[in-house]
Order: structure tokens, then sequence, then C-alpha cells
């Protein structure tokens, strides 16, 4: 039930640096690449999993230059996009690295990199003293049969061997979800479509990717060609089809697939990449090919695509997976540990222990998992044995307040429009007319105070308006709610609304 990380080792595998003595760059001892790898981590910690692998898993070091960090990434998209919204926080993070760095982004069809060559590490010199750069190790380098060969997207997103049917566990929250899935992927080759397109929608760590993921790997036993794309490693093939000139060969690739299977929907962004997956989702439909799509919400909450993408997709098999019950939590729990027990010999939580985790830490996996690698981390490295009170200890930041359940921002843009007498879309769109504004900034207060969301996050999620803005919006209603009792009032009601 775990999304894996995408393209987590590309710089460790393309950075192998030839010794030159003990010294990195600037004087620094150790391997250059743990620079990057410490920056990497502290970033993935505090936006989060999901924020991270949305947009910085295909971040790549390209060289450091004296005081310059050279990043680079697939689209101009992302590179705006992380030039506006965290530019600051990486220049902040490697500064703590190397003093006085300074990070640039590119794009990276436009570095300049000799065929085989890898990235280069140059160490800052006096300046009377010529740079001399610290020469990298050449990677293998895969020929391409031409520079406008459309990009090839047989293989698809990577996949988890490990997110099959066989390792998904059932509960009342996501058995229709699974039988439909399972449905889906034992079609026999040739077969007509079930359930064209199949929607799967949930919160984080729910389940999505492992039922999308088990489709594909029990599709391809079947002889079907089953394809795998996050919404990203589609805009990034069609953009560099684009680019490349071969937008027509990325047509005629896509459409000869079997099964195509899209994750994480919510993030398909761009007028002509919506367009280009419009078309294809009629095609393959049209030819009675099978279509299997995810995301964080339905179909009609998909206010960055076009009204007759979310006809479509909303013509087929929408199914939500709720929140996991605690039975189901604990039966998750036990699988996991049985898995860690197998890397770690030794290693076993008591009853109570899971008990107290699948009823305290979160309703989702990704929430499980966190708790149990806290487990194993204190287990390892302080050789304490796990008992309930070093559980309390370990997790106490991990347990969850008994809310009644988990607030979504769709529930408080439902239930804020409901109360304001204006739509969902109102909120959502650039209108800044006084009966819009005052529901969008109590919405985004909610929004942060109520969720877990991070403010980048909450931004995307009101019509994908700037961290700034968003803050903006809570200090103001926070001054208002001290000052007007009557807004006041009107906050906490809607809080009781939307907890209910």
């Amino acid at each position: 039930m775990f999304k894996t990380s995408i393209a987590e080792t590309s710089v460790s595998d393309s950075l192998a640096v030839s010794q030159r003595g003990d010294a990195g760059v600037d004087g620094f001892d150790g391997d250059p690449r743990s620079f990057w790898d410490r920056v990497r981590r502290r970033l993935r910690a505090e936006i989060g999993e999901e924020v991270y692998l949305s947009w910085f898993a295909r971040v790549e070091l390209d060289g450091i230059f004296g005081e310059t960090v050279r990043l680079s990434v697939p689209t101009r998209f992302l590179k705006n996009w992380i030039q506006q919204h965290y530019i600051d926080r990486l220049n902040a993070l490697w500064r703590e690295e190397i003093t006085g760095s300074r990070v640039e982004l590119s794009v990276r069809t436009a570095v300049l990199r000799a065929p085989g060559q890898a990235p280069v590490i140059v160490r800052s010199e006096p300046a009377a003293t010529a740079r001399q750069p610290i020469e990298a190790k050449p990677s293998p380098v895969v020929a391409s049969s031409s520079a406008a060969a459309a990009p090839d997207l047989g293989s698809g997103s990577p996949l988890d061997a490990r997110l099959t049917f066989g390792t998904y566990r059932l509960g009342s929250s996501n058995r229709l979800a699974h039988a439909a899935a399972l449905k889906v992927a034992q079609a026999a080759a040739g077969g007509p479509a079930v359930f064209n397109p199949l929607y799967l929608h949930a919160a984080v760590g729910l389940g999505k990717t492992h039922l999308l993921q088990a489709i594909v790997a029990a599709g391809a036993e079947r002889g079907r060609r089953v394809v795998y794309l996050t919404a990203e490693r589609f805009m990034y093939g069609f953009i560099a089809a684009l680019k490349s000139q071969s937008a027509l060969a990325f047509k005629e690739q896509v459409r000869e697939i079997d099964t195509l299977v899209i994750d994480d929907l919510q993030f398909l962004q761009g007028k002509s990449v919506q367009q280009e997956f419009c078309h294809t989702l009629n095609a393959l439909m049209d030819s009675g090919r099978q279509i299997v799509i995810a995301a964080d919400r339905p179909p009609s909450e998909l206010d960055a695509l076009e009204e007759r993408v979310r006809s479509r997709l909303a013509g087929g098999l929408v199914v939500e997976i709720d929140p996991l019950d605690e039975d189901l939590r604990l039966e998750i729990l036990a699988s996991r540990v049985a898995a860690l027990a197998q890397q770690h010999p030794g290693f076993s939580v008591p009853q109570d222990v899971l008990q107290f985790i699948a009823r305290n830490c979160g309703q989702n996996g990704r929430d499980l998992d966190g708790a149990l690698n806290r487990l194993l981390a204190h287990n390892q490295l302080t050789s304490r044995a796990i008992t309930l009170e070093m559980a309390e200890e370990a997790v106490r930041d991990l347990v969850r307040s008994s809310e009644p359940k988990r607030v979504r921002v769709d529930d408080i843009l439902r239930v804020v429009a409901k109360h304001y007498n204006v739509t969902r879309a109102d909120i959502l769109s650039q209108r800044r007319t006084a009966n819009v504004v005052k529901p969008r900034q109590i919405a985004m207060y909610l929004a942060k105070t109520l969720t877990l969301r991070s403010l980048p996050e909450i931004g995307r999620r009101f019509g994908g308006r700037d961290h700034t803005t968003v803050l903006h919006a809570v200090r103001k209603i926070e001054g208002l709610v001290g000052s007007d009792s009557v807004l006041a009032g009107e906050v906490e009601a809607l809080k009781r609304l939307v907890s209910e």
C-alpha cells in the first residue's frame, strides 16, 4: 500500500567520483555525493513524502562548481515550480553543507554534457590558482536510435515487486476497490474491457498505488500489454516528444497499450498535456482498451481538468477507498512486522503494542509504517526491548487525537461553500469579490488548522495558489477571530460541521 520512490539512486549512481586524495568539495572530507544525499533526506522530512515525490523525485545533481550547486530537472514546468516555491529552502539546506553555496536550476535538455560523461565536481581554489576539476568516472551510455526518437514508455514508471494482490490486505474500507481491480486484472488478453475506465480515489496511504501496481503485475502475467505511468511521467513523455518533434510516435506508442494505468491524476497539468490525455483516453476506450486511474479525489473535483475529461472519467466505475478500520490496520501491522523480521532477524512487536499503534497512530498505511520504523530504530539503535511503555515514548508525536474522523480539504470546501451560498468553483476561482474572498480565506484557514497538509499543498488544492497566499489568509482569519466574536462563532460552527 505504499508508493515507492522514483529515481532515488540516480544521483548516487551517476556521481561516482574518482579518488584524488581524501578531500571532497572545498576541502570537505568524504564523498561529495553525501552532500546531496543529506539535503534530500532533510527536504523529504520537512515537506513530506507526497510533496517530495511529486516535485523532487526527478531532481538530479549535475555538479558543484566552487560555490555553485547545479541541479537539473526534466521539464521547464518543474524548474519554474521549484524556483518559485522551494529555491530559498534549497539554498538554505545547501549552505548548511557548503558555506556560501547557492543553487542553480536548469532543464536537463539544456545541460551540456558529452555522451557518457558524468557530472563534475570542481573544488574551490585560491584566486591565483586555476580550478582543477575532480574527474568523474564515465557512466554507461544507452544508445538511442535517433535524437528525434519518441520517449520510451514501454517500461512505464518504476514498479515495486511487493505490491501484488497477494500482499494486499482486505477490509470493509477497500473490499469493493479490490474486487473491481481484480476483475480488471483477470480479464483475458484480447477480451473486452470491464468497468472502463476504472477510477479509484482515496486519501494518501490507503492503497491506491498498491492496487494499480497489482493490476499491472497480474495483467502482464495474462499476456496483456500493461503500462503503469504516474501523471508526471505522462507529462514528461509528452513534453519531451513535443521538443524532439516525435509527438506522433508518442501518441502511437501510448495507444498501442492494452491496459493503461495512470496514478496521481490530480497532478496532470498543462492545457496541451490535458488535451493529449483526453485524446488518448478517448482513443483507447473507443478501441476497447482498458483504462485504470487513481487520484486523491473523485473526477468531479479535479478542477484542473477540462469538463469533458471529468465527464468521461465519471462515466466508468468510480470507487472510493475509505480510511482503514482498526482491524485492518492491525492486520497490516502484523504483515509489516513479518516483513521487517526477515530483514532484521529477532525483530518482533508484542500484540499489545500492535493494538496500541493500530488504535492511535493514524488511519493509513504510511502512518503505520512510520510508527513501526520508530520502534525498529529504537530497538536496533538503543538495544531496548519493545514494550508498551517504550512504544508510547517512541511514537508519542505520531499519536492522533481521538477525533471522529480525519478532515479532508474536500470536506472543508463543501461545508464552507454551502454555508456562504457560493459554489466550490467560486472558491477555487481567481475571483476577488468580497462574497468569494471571505469564504476562500476561511476555507484556507480551516484547511491549515484541521488537516495535516502543508501550505504549498493547500495552495495547490485551492486553485494552484502560492503558499504565501495561503499564509496571508490564515494570518488574516486568525487576527479577525481574535477581535470579531461573530466571525469567531461562524468559524467554530464550521469546524463542528466539518468534523461531523
